[in-house]
C-alpha cells in the first residue's frame, strides 16, 4: 500500500526570538517491508537544511536559523510504500529461550537490553509484572509471551488523550492505568528487557480507517515497539491497540525509548511563551498530497489558520503604525 504523508509542525512565539536550532527524525526507513519514495521538507523562515543517519539507520536533518523571527514552521511530505510483513508462525519451538539467549551472547544487543531514560525498571513496573505473569520460566514460549502482554496492557489500561507529556514517568501511567502510545511502548519495552529479551522503541505514523478500532490518535504520530525473536528477527507490537505491526504501520525512527527519537528536538534565543500546533495525515495515495488540501476539512486547522491571519494582520498594522 503506497501512503502519502504530511507532518506539519509550527512554533509561534509570542514575541520575537532568534538563533533557533533544531533536529528532525521524520523521514520513513527505507528497510524490509517499507521502501520511501520521496521525502522533502518545507522550512520557513528559508534556511539550508543538513542530513546524516544516526548509529541505528535514522535519517536526521538539522538546520538553524539565525534571524529574528516570531513563528517557524516544518512541513515533511513523504510518499511510502508498506506491504504486509510474513505471517508469524504459531510456535518457535522448544529450543526458542535457548536459541534466543545464544542470539543474545553472540551478537550487541546491550543498549536494547539496558535500562534507558524513559523505559527502566521500577517497584510499580515489577509489580505490574507479577499481575500479568510476565515470567520468561512458567514454559511459555518468548513469542506467546509477548503476544499476550501486548494484550493484557491494551485491556487493563486506558488511552487517554493528553493524560501524560512527553517527559511523563511510567510509574505515573502505571498508577493511573492511563496513557498514550509513548507511555503503551515504554511500559512494554521495560518488562521486555527485563525478560532478557532485546526491545526498541519506534516512532512513525498509523494509518487509520474505518475497519479498525484503533485507539491511537488520528492527526498525530504513534508510537510501538518491536522485539528481537528468534527465527524471525525484529518484531514489531502495538500495545495501544493490541496489534501485531502490519502494513498500516510506518515507521520512522527506532532507539531505546523516545528521547532517542522526538520528531522535533531544539532551542532557540529569546525570551518567549511557546504554541506548538502538529497534524499528522496518512493517506492512502501514489502521489505526495497537494498543499494544504489534505487539511481543508479539518475544523482545528482551519481555526489555527484563522488565528494566525489575524496575528499576521495584527502584526503587519502594528508596523505600519509605527513607520507613520
Amino acid at each position: 500500500m503506497f501512503y502519502a504523508i504530511r507532518h506539519f509542525t509550527r512554533y509561534r512565539y509570542s514575541r520575537p526570538v532568534w538563533q533557533s536550532a533544531m533536529e528532525l527524525r521524520m523521514q520513513p526507513r527505507s528497510e524490509h517491508t517499507q521502501r520511501c519514495f520521496t521525502f522533502q521538507l518545507s522550512i520557513s523562515p528559508l534556511t539550508r537544511v543538513f542530513s546524516y543517519q544516526d548509529y541505528l539507520g535514522n535519517f536526521v536533518h538539522h538546520f538553524d536559523v539565525p534571524g529574528q523571527h516570531r513563528q517557524l514552521t516544518i512541513i515533511a511530505d513523504a510518499l511510502v510504500d508498506v506491504e504486509n510483513p510474513d505471517p508469524l508462525p504459531e510456535s518457535l519451538g522448544p529450543d526458542a529461550w535457548d536459541e534466543l539467549d545464544a542470539i543474545i551472547d553472540r551478537d550487541d544487543y546491550w543498549d536494547m537490553l539496558m535500562p534507558s531514560r524513559f523505559a527502566r525498571t521500577s517497584v510499580e513496573l515489577e509489580e505490574l509484572a507479577r499481575e500479568f505473569g510476565v515470567d520468561r520460566r512458567d514454559g511459555r514460549q518468548p513469542l506467546e509471551l509477548l503476544t499476550t502482554l501486548n494484550r493484557k496492557l491494551y485491556h487493563h489500561f486506558s488511552y487517554v488523550k493528553s493524560s501524560t507529556a512527553v517527559d511523563t514517568a511510567i510509574e505515573e501511567a502505571i498508577r493511573a492505568r492511563t496513557g498514550v502510545c509513548q507511555d503503551f511502548a515504554h511500559i512494554m519495552i521495560s518488562m521486555v528487557r527485563n525478560l532478557r529479551i532485546p526491545c526498541r522503541y519506534v516512532s512513525g505514523y498509523l494509518h487509520r480507517d474505518p475497519g479498525h478500532a484503533d485507539r491511537s490518535d488520528d492527526g498525530a504520530t504513534h508510537a510501538w515497539v518491536e522485539a528481537l525473536l528468534p527465527q524471525i528477527g525484529w518484531v514489531g507490537f502495538d500495545p495501544t491497540n493490541n496489534l501485531i505491526v502490519g502494513g498500516r504501520h510506518i515507521r520512522t525512527a527506532v532507539g531505546r525509548d523516545y528521547a532517542d527519537v522526538p520528531p522535533t528536538v531544539g532551542t532557540m534565543k529569546g525570551n518567549a511563551e511557546t504554541e506548538l500546533q502538529v497534524r499528522v495525515r496518512v493517506i492512502p495515495s501514489d502521489a505526495v498530497l497537494p498543499p494544504d488540501k489534505e487539511f481543508a476539512a479539518d475544523e482545528e486547522w482551519t481555526r489555527f489558520l484563522e488565528s494566525d491571519l489575524q496575528a499576521e494582520t495584527l502584526h503587519a498594522q502594528q508596523q505600519q503604525q509605527a513607520q507613520q
